[in-house]
């Protein structure tokens, strides 16, 4: 069995870990959950408006920006130099600053969870009005 050394200087297994990060994340989840039922859309000219409303802190924002120009910057990294295992890495990078941003500064669970491609087409479509001055960075 693999074990990693923690702070305190006890062995874990990797599946301990393992454990222990899925119970984190799910307490994350739950405590960031809305209490009321998710709204139902449409298209997604009825879901962008609930979008922009769970983006309203300009610090989680800015982390949403940061994070698919990067994960866009990663992914056009690996076709230009036929990298393909960096393509890995991209939804780390797009969703990783995107959920730190809902969990500490929006205190609301992602609408990734609940509305996947309108949450991508989302954050793509908040990009380009930062990028065009649409938006307030």
């Amino acid at each position: 069995m693999d074990k990693i050394g923690d702070v305190s200087g006890r062995k874990i297994c990797g599946s301990q870990l393992k454990a222990a990060l899925l119970r984190t994340m799910t307490a994350m989840t739950a405590s960031a959950a809305p209490t009321r039922p998710p709204p139902s859309f449409a298209s997604f000219r009825e879901f962008y408006p609930y979008y922009l409303g769970e983006h309203g802190n300009r610090t989680s924002r800015r982390l949403h920006v940061s994070g698919t120009l990067l994960a866009v910057a990663i992914a056009a990294g690996a076709v230009v130099t036929s990298r393909w295992a960096w393509l890995l890495a991209v939804p780390l990078a797009g969703y990783l600053p995107a959920w730190v941003g809902h969990f500490f500064f929006e205190g609301n669970s992602p609408a990734t969870f609940r509305y996947p491609l309108y949450s991508l087409r989302g954050d793509f479509s908040m990009l380009a009005e930062v990028l065009t001055g649409r938006m307030r960075w």
